[in-house]
């Protein structure tokens, strides 16, 4: 049934860390967001996940009301996030496309009674009135999944005192993507992507931010399972490489459900496993339980 040529294997990971061995050492920044200090050189951190849209496909995320999405930051911050990421638009192809004002209508409640509860909330969007807006409500954190107006973008967030995942979308935004790019090296492009935004980042006051490769995204060309799975295990494995630009990694674990089927909520914990092993600094998940008790037994060694 399975066959061990095509395996991942212990040899495939010395000769990773051969080859890249003068990345390994890399140590990234460490900041403070609304009194939580972030530090990836130290202990790796949970991003849990908050859907407000009922297109998203990841049910046990999806919350269509107010009251019911409060009480999942709750319960993800009691089980260990220390980022609750919401989002009011779904980012399948398919998904019916929410505007401006129906996503703040959403999420500015949520916003509200979270971060008056004392936790940090992200916002996952790429329009400038719905940052604001959420930010105003008490986000401090902008999950970036667009290219455009990223200078004013950045300014806001850098007003508020914020921090910014910088996400890896080839396209204006990430409801606008086709073929997906690989380049000879994958890992190369994404440095050579995010090098420019980053200093961009900067020389707009951001002092606190992740970047990340972006691959739960839907690109035409990665449907394909056998495509998408093994970029993305390569990604996570190589993603010591992008620590060298001095700033944390986050990664979006992804679900396979062509390999776990009806157990697809355990492809994330076992995502994490790779993804811990490239040096990943914030897992953003879906399921925190799961993922937290995976990085603890890895911790064991």
């Amino acid at each position: 049934m399975f066959s061990p040529d095509v395996m991942l294997k212990l040899e495939d990971l010395a000769e990773l860390a051969a080859h890249h061995g003068s990345a390994l050492p890399a140590k990234v920044a460490a900041f403070e967001i609304a009194g939580r200090r972030f530090d990836g050189n130290a202990a790796p951190e949970l991003m849990g996940v908050i859907n407000l849209s009922a297109d998203s496909w990841y049910r046990e995320s999806v919350c269509l009301s107010a009251d019911a999405a409060i009480e999942r930051g709750r319960i993800l911050a009691a089980q260990g996030a220390a980022i609750l990421d919401l989002g009011a638009e779904s980012t399948l192809a398919h998904a019916a496309r929410v505007d401006e004002a129906a996503q703040q209508s959403k999420l500015l409640p949520v916003v509200r009674e979270l971060a008056r509860s004392g936790l940090l909330v992200s916002v996952e969007t790429y329009h400038p009135s719905v940052t604001r807006a959420a930010f105003e409500a008490g986000a401090r954190i902008l999950n970036l999944t667009g290219t455009e107006q990223t200078e004013d973008l950045f300014r806001m967030v850098a007003d508020f005192e914020g921090g910014v995942i910088l996400c890896h979308v080839q396209g204006a935004h990430v409801r606008a993507v086709a073929d997906f790019d690989f380049g000879s090296d994958p890992t190369a492009m994404l440095y050579e992507y995010f090098a420019p935004r980053v200093e961009q980042a900067q020389r707009c006051g951001v002092s606190r931010l992740w970047i990340d490769p972006g691959l739960g995204f839907y690109y035409r060309n990665l449907q394909d399972s056998s495509t998408r799975i093994r970029h993305q295990m390569r990604v996570f494995l190589n993603t010591f490489r992008l620590r060298a630009l001095g700033w944390p990694t986050c990664h979006a674990l992804p679900h396979a459900f062509e390999c776990f089927g009806e157990e697809v909520r355990s492809a994330e914990p076992f995502f994490a496993v790779l993804a811990a092993l490239g040096k990943t600094d914030l897992f953003r998940t879906h399921e925190i339980a799961r993922t937290r008790a995976v990085l603890k037994t890895l911790q064991v060694w």
